[in-house]
């Protein structure tokens, strides 16, 4: 009875062992995210680099966290850009995989989702 309960003890200590691990693995993932509030301040002069980007940006067509209108002016609202290559107030990187977050190129209607 007590080599029992004994084993019971330590396989309830592994799971919660391994609990533990992979809720240490899941929260830098979930860290890496830009929140809501961080998406609507990116707006105004973005310069699209190839090395050390302040943010990896995906486009897509649907489902996007942003979406995004390049302007020529004015550039005041979440989503609005201005394309610039001196003097950025953000630079991003076009990539295919491993996106800080997605968005999507539209001409009316910038901004969160």
């Amino acid at each position: 009875m007590a080599r029992r309960a004994e084993s019971s003890r330590s396989d309830w200590r592994r799971r919660q062992l391994l609990t533990l691990l992979g809720a240490g693995l899941a929260a830098p993932a979930l860290a890496d995210a830009p929140s809501r509030e961080t998406l609507a301040k990116i707006h105004g002069r973005i310069k699209v680099v190839e090395h050390f980007p302040d943010y990896r940006v995906r486009i897509v067509e649907h489902f996007a966290d942003l979406r995004v209108q390049w302007v020529e002016h004015f550039a005041d609202q979440p989503g609005l850009w201005i394309k610039v290559e001196h003097h950025p107030d953000y630079s991003i990187q076009f990539v295919d995989h491993f996106a800080d977050f997605d968005i999507q190129l539209v001409e009316h209607f910038p901004g969160l989702p």
